[in-house]
């Protein structure tokens, strides 16, 4: 609520929040970048927020005008965030984008690029001039101006640049992470952004007092709207750490928790099992964790036994399992569709696996046939959730498993420059129904009896072998289970037809670092076959073991399916 008493999602802008907060907190800290010893490497104040932005605004209106593009390409630090907002203040379109690898041939900038066609590139000096100097010759053709922007952040006169935004002018293109298809860029307004914050804050109770702490790209949706915006939104600190620094040592996460005393922190359930299976007592030995409140798990298929093992692993430095709060969410949806009550913990059901391959969500027939679904919560306030059947678009019951449909002001308006696919996803309606449209995510999942949501999996990359349904991240979940040898989090299963047009089963798995010099190739792929056998009764008809870290994966570390059924066909994987 501002001073008015007026809800800040009723503001005008993303511009006018900044400016809101700047002048009514001025000196507030708002950002904190640690470095890899986690020390404050770099803050920023709200105050300084707003004028340092409205310095960089003023370059970039010089060289690009009202929705034209300009690609956001940062190290880790506040340079994006000073970029980001720059951009809303010129009405210039941003494009938040991951600093393409060295050398890397798989990465979605070259797409990105084609499709957003941008007049700017906003960047750090360091990329610019330093060792990433072939930063500039990653995208040939392409008639884009670079700017540095540190030096035209820091000095000159503030103020305004442009009209203030509307509320329907698009804030930013959100890139879709091209897990099951080519990236598209979602189209986010700031109307959209500012009643996702809002429905965040209502489901969250945070305030002002709620301290974050994240290590999560902030070209990916979760790290720059949960963290980066809702913060500004609810006037809290944010605090930042490099991703790459979490990957190497993710017990530094939890450290900067206790450390600030964060009540938020989130990441994808990966990183979850990456703090257990890093886990040293002696390093944690004098760590607290009884201030964190909500730990959001969401990303990706949130899963009941890392939950237990974190809740388990964490409890004697006091993690409270209450604390853990699954979602669910999207980019086409701005950020979160869907979350429970704080403090209610993770639910988790017990459904049948049998059922679940008919589409039905009921209780096991026998201890073997068990399968444990986590809810990721209700639809949030002002949102609708249908389950519906993607072929005759008709709204199912409770318990029946079909697509996630999602209506609310949150839905963003569609893709960029690409209406036929806005049709299709954006467009929807349910049969039968009102007026209404609706998105369509794609993605699998029923509604209980309550209105929790339960996601088991996506449309586009459901395996049926044999008119059976199976969900690929069981079928990966269970190879990883089957061998120590075998990495966690580093597999894809998928159908390929053979050559009478039947499908089967296909496994790709990376071998753990630690063991690719001494393994049995054989005794692992004996293994994985018995696992997915006895637990599926499935034969996979080819086990394919891939060198550590060469498995594709979107930036935010989404397993890409699709791609990794590409190389597979072309012989293109790196097998051990």
């Amino acid at each position: 609520m501002t001073d008015l008493g007026t809800p800040l999602r009723d503001l005008d802008s993303m511009v006018a929040l900044l400016q809101w907060r700047a002048k009514e907190h001025p000196a507030e800290p708002a950002y904190i970048f640690l470095n890899e010893r986690g020390g404050e490497a770099a803050a920023l104040s709200f105050g300084e927020l707003e004028w340092r932005s409205g310095l960089l605004a003023r370059r970039i209106a010089m060289s690009a005008g009202p929705r034209e593009r300009a690609l956001l390409l940062f190290p880790p630090g506040l340079d994006f965030i000073i970029a980001f907002f720059a951009c809303l203040r010129a009405k210039v379109i941003a494009v938040p984008l991951m600093v393409p690898r060295r050398n890397a041939g798989r990465d979605a900038a070259d797409s990105i690029v084609a499709d957003c066609r941008p007049r700017l590139a906003l960047t750090a000096s360091s990329l610019l001039h330093g060792p990433r100097s072939d930063l500039l010759e990653r995208f040939p053709g392409h008639q884009i101006e670079w700017i540095a922007t540190e030096a035209e952040s820091e000095t000159g006169a503030g103020g305004q640049t442009a009209p203030q935004p509307s509320r329907t002018d698009i804030a930013f293109l959100q890139y879709t992470s091209g897990s099951t298809s080519a990236p598209k860029g979602v189209m986010v307004s700031h109307a959209n952004l500012l009643e996702n914050l809002e429905m965040i804050r209502l489901v969250s109770n945070n305030t002002r007092r709620s301290t974050y702490v994240s290590w999560v790209p902030l070209h990916h949706d979760m790290g720059l709207i949960f963290n980066v915006l809702q913060t500004l939104y609810v006037g809290a600190l944010c605090v930042l750490m490099s991703p790459v620094g979490f990957l190497q040592r993710p017990l530094s996460w939890l450290r900067a928790i206790h450390a600030y005393r964060a009540e938020v922190a989130s990441g994808p359930n990966f990183a979850f099992d990456l703090c257990v299976g890093r886990y040293n007592a002696e390093e944690m030995a004098d760590i607290d964790l009884s201030c964190w409140r909500i730990a959001l798990n969401g990303a990706e298929t949130v899963r009941a036994d890392t939950i237990e093992r974190f809740n388990a692993t964490f409890a004697p430095h006091g993690f409270a399992a209450r604390a853990m709060w699954p979602g669910y969410g999207m980019a086409e949806a701005t950020l979160l569709v869907s979350a429970g009550p704080p403090g209610r913990g993770a639910p988790i059901r017990a459904v049948s696996a049998s059922g679940l391959q008919q589409h039905r969500a009921e209780p096991p027939a026998a201890s073997e046939d068990t399968q444990r679904v986590v809810g990721c919560g209700r639809a949030l306030v002002g949102e609708r959730i249908a389950i519906v059947d993607p072929e005759s678009c008709t709204a199912l019951d409770p318990l029946r498993v079909g697509e996630i449909w999602v209506s609310g002001p949150n839905v963003a308006g569609g893709y960029w420059q690409n209406p036929e696919a806005s049709r299709t996803t954006f467009a929807a309606h349910i049969a039968g129904g009102d007026a209404s449209t609706w998105l369509r995510t794609g993605d699998l999942g029923f509604l209980d009896e309550t209105g929790e949501l339960f996601v088991t999996g996506r449309i586009k990359e459901l395996i049926i072998v044999r008119g059976i349904n199976h969900y690929p991240q069981d079928i990966e979940y269970t190879v990883q289970a089957s061998h120590r040898a075998l990495r966690p989090n580093a597999g894809a299963a998928f159908a390929a037809a053979d050559t009478t047009g039947s499908e089967r089963l296909i496994v790709v798995q990376e071998i753990e670092r630690t063991q690719r010099h001494n393994i049995d190739i054989n005794d692992i792929i004996g293994a994985i076959r018995e696992a997915v056998v006895t637990e599926h009764e499935v034969n996979p008809a080819e086990i394919v073991l891939i060198a550590p870290g060469t498995l594709p994966k979107t930036t935010s570390g989404k397993i890409q399916r699709a791609l990794t059924a590409k190389l597979w066909r072309e012989r293109q994987l790196k097998t051990v």
